[in-house]
């Protein structure tokens, strides 16, 4: 079975999506760091080497620091697919990542994001 192409690709060539996202939406890229450190255990330093480098999604997940416990909480859907149900590990990593940055874009307090 081959990998979702998602897994193999580099970590930094969505980070940027991810800030123009929220940035359009008058949200911050410090507040678009604060859910992926508070989601993954990175520090802000090793966050900005990861958004600098080739590191694969698949990577940047498996060698997350500390993931964060909280995260099962999270519940919705984001590009019509319920998070929750999602059965692949590790694309409902990623999924749980786009429904965070989705709930900043749409203005939702940070607060409460990080549940």
């Amino acid at each position: 079975m081959t990998k979702h192409r998602l897994y193999t690709t580099a970590f930094s060539s969505v980070y940027p999506l991810y800030v123009t996202k929220a940035e359009r939406k008058g949200r911050t890229k410090q507040e678009v760091d604060t859910i992926i450190c508070w989601l993954t255990g990175y520090s802000e330093q090793q966050l900005a080497t990861l958004a600098t480098d080739q590191t694969t999604f698949e990577a940047f997940f498996a060698d997350a620091p500390q993931m964060q416990e909280r995260r099962l909480l999270i519940k919705g859907v984001v590009c019509g697919v319920r998070v929750e149900d999602v059965e692949d590990p590790l694309m409902r990593e990623i999924r749980y990542l786009d429904k965070l940055i989705d709930e900043l874009a749409k203005g939702k307090a940070l607060e409460k994001i990080l549940r």
